[in-house]
């Protein structure tokens, strides 16, 4: 029985949540990761705080880190509704995600691989965890990074990361197979920008890890 890292993007993750089910239907052991970030920035703004980023990372106070935590439990209690019975809601800085923390940015961590029991336990009996992606600290870490992380660590076969786009995008049109090597240097030179940039970044962690990795349609190969 191959084992599958599912990651979820804020903005399908409850529409999405299905294709968990599905695999794990078809024989696969599935995890779940998911992200948040829309509704972070929707609930910060309510709020009335000014979002800070430095290379695409959030800085994060404790003000912030509550608002993080908020809408990391509305997007984990709406996945596993959509999921059903075999879903177990998780949070990652309550079951031992680790990451290295990144002091200049406040309360937030780069995720290192990492197999927390929970999960395993999860699997075992044949549930399918959805994990929030928070490290032990708390600290704020991004979801694709976790994601590819636990992918790691647990020794998935596969990870896959879905969003509202269909796959990488060059020139408008999906491309069905990228190496981690091109990749990496068309980040360096600014071919990518926005959401796709730590899709791609941890896509390329979890190859290098020896994890296949797809992007929507989009096949990152080592």
């Amino acid at each position: 029985m191959s084992r599958i890292v599912l990651k979820l993007g804020g903005r399908v993750a409850a529409t999405a949540a299905t294709e968990a089910f599905a695999l794990r239907a078809a024989g696969h052991d599935v995890v779940v990761v998911h992200g948040a970030g829309p509704q972070i920035t929707a609930e910060m703004e309510r709020r009335g705080i000014t979002p800070t980023f430095v290379h695409g990372r959030r800085v994060t106070t404790t003000e912030v880190l509550d608002v993080v935590r908020l809408a990391f439990a509305e997007v984990n209690s709406e996945v596993c509704a959509a999921i059903g019975p075999a879903a177990v809601s998780l949070f990652g800085d309550e079951i031992g995600l680790q990451a290295h923390r990144l002091e200049e940015l406040g309360l937030v961590g780069q995720p290192v691989p990492s197999a927390p029991s929970a999960i395993e336990e999860a699997l075992a009996a044949g549930l399918i965890p959805v994990v929030a992606a928070l490290a032990e600290g708390p600290l704020n870490v991004n979801a694709d990074e976790a994601a590819a992380a636990l992918a790691v660590g647990l020794g998935a076969e596969r990870i896959v990361f879905l969003s509202d786009v269909p796959g990488v995008l060059l020139d408008g049109a999906v491309v069905e197979h990228l190496d981690a090597d091109a990749a990496e240097r068309m980040l360096g030179d600014g071919t990518f920008e926005g959401g796709i940039v730590p899709k791609l970044e941890a896509a390329i962690i979890a190859t290098r890890g020896g994890v296949h990795a797809a992007i929507g349609a989009t096949e990152v190969t080592a």
